[in-house]
């Protein structure tokens, strides 16, 4: 699974859009979206995405209730 599937799946799982999740990180929803075309992804960015959003990133996303998503 990629990491865009990933985030498309922690926004989900949160209830916001991709370009609500972009928004909270702190970039544009253009920006973050071609971001995710491109899978251009840093850890460091999405450790700050993962934080934006209230979890933890540990090669996948954890959720507060502890569940992952992963790959």
């Amino acid at each position: 699974m990629s990491v865009s599937e990933q985030l498309k799946i922690l926004c989900v799982k949160l209830g916001i859009s991709v370009s609500e999740l972009g928004r909270i990180s702190g970039k544009s929803p253009q920006a973050f979206s071609q971001k995710m075309k491109r899978e251009s992804f840093t850890v460091d960015e999405l450790k700050q995405i993962a934080e934006a959003a209230g979890c933890q990133y540990e090669g996948t996303f954890i959720m507060p209730s502890g569940e992952k998503v992963t790959y």
